[in-house]
């Protein structure tokens, strides 16, 4: 029997990399061929957060997450484990105190911020670092599953895909037709090249209004997201949005404001209304989706539990079956 995975995105090869590992056969239907602008994936910061997230995130997302770096690293993605940086701007210091009441980490003064990362010297008198943390690039981690799946003999086709069949529907957002209550959250950023900044690990710059990471992909690489918006909307970015994460990134650093404006991007996370995932079965269909803005951290503990499903008939934590 061949498994029918519908959606090529972070959440579908994932649910292949871990069909083929107990040795069944996949095929992947994709609306477009390849990892690309398409998925809603290849806009992420790849952050591997789960602490930092649980400041807002309820607890599944925090303990499912803490499997994902490890997960990653075995699918062969480089993964690079120097933890979280988090500071903020001495008028947001109750910002900064307010996350280390939540978040586990270890408090930092000017001193050891500034030798975490010698660019943030004299920039910040306080941090914490949250050292269990990890971060990916996105765009290379997909590409590099999807061709360890190739090589596995995974079938890869292009085509529109609503699932009338057995399947596995992982289409994201684009579940919509037939999940009722997933919603849209509109995420907007930006990848500059700021080849001064030599920062290693992901930031993050607290703000009441509009909080900002900064995650380094390489060679000068920084992408720097990201707002959050009720919307369904997947057009280009916006000026307000564009402006305040810009205007964030100077305050990080000075440098940013001589940094190249590589891309601008935006599209529409796919969550239901608690923000957290679901996998729901009706008929021969399972339904995988609802990462929220946790696409890669979330995606190898989702497969894990809908491969355990399908060949062990293992219900998963997260099962919603009876649902409308």
């Amino acid at each position: 029997m061949t498994h029918e995975i519908i959606g090529g995105g972070v959440m579908g090869l994932a649910v292949a990399a871990e069909l083929t590992a107990r040795g069944r056969q996949v095929r992947v239907i994709d609306r477009q061929h390849g990892a690309g602008p398409h998925h809603c994936s290849w806009w992420a910061g790849g952050m591997l957060a789960p602490d930092c997230e649980g400041e807002t995130a309820e607890e599944p997302v925090v303990r499912l997450g803490r499997e994902a770096a490890d997960w990653w690293q075995a699918q062969g993605a480089q993964v690079m484990r120097r933890g979280t940086l988090v500071v903020a701007l001495g008028r947001d210091r109750a910002e900064l105190d307010r996350f280390a009441r939540r978040v586990p980490g270890r408090l930092l003064d000017a001193d050891a911020v500034a030798a975490l990362e010698p660019d943030l010297t004299g920039r910040f008198g306080r941090g914490l670092h949250v050292e269990t943390e990890a971060h990916l690039d996105p765009r290379a981690t997909l590409s590099g599953l999807r061709e360890r799946l190739i090589e596995r003999g995974v079938a890869f086709e292009t085509g529109e895909g609503r699932a009338m069949g057995p399947a596995i529907d992982c289409r994201g957002l684009a579940a919509r037709d037939v999940l009722a209550d997933l919603r849209g959250v509109r995420g907007e950023m930006l990848v500059l090249r700021a080849p001064e900044l030599a920062l290693t690990r992901p930031i993050r710059l607290l703000h009441p209004r509009y909080p900002l990471y900064v995650v380094p992909r390489g060679g000068g690489i920084y992408m720097l997201g990201a707002t959050q918006i009720e919307s369904a909307g997947r057009g280009p970015a916006t000026v307000r949005a564009a402006l305040e994460l810009l205007s964030a990134a100077y305050a990080l650093h000075p440098a940013f404001a001589e940094a190249e404006i590589l891309e601008i991007g935006a599209d529409a996370r796919p969550a239901f209304p608690d923000n957290l995932p679901r996998i729901r079965r009706r008929g021969g269909i399972i339904h995988v989706n609802g990462l929220f803005r946790h696409g890669f951290l979330l995606a190898p503990s989702m497969a894990r539990m809908a491969a355990d499903w399908i060949c062990d008939d293992i219900k998963p934590e997260v099962c919603d079956e009876d649902h409308g």
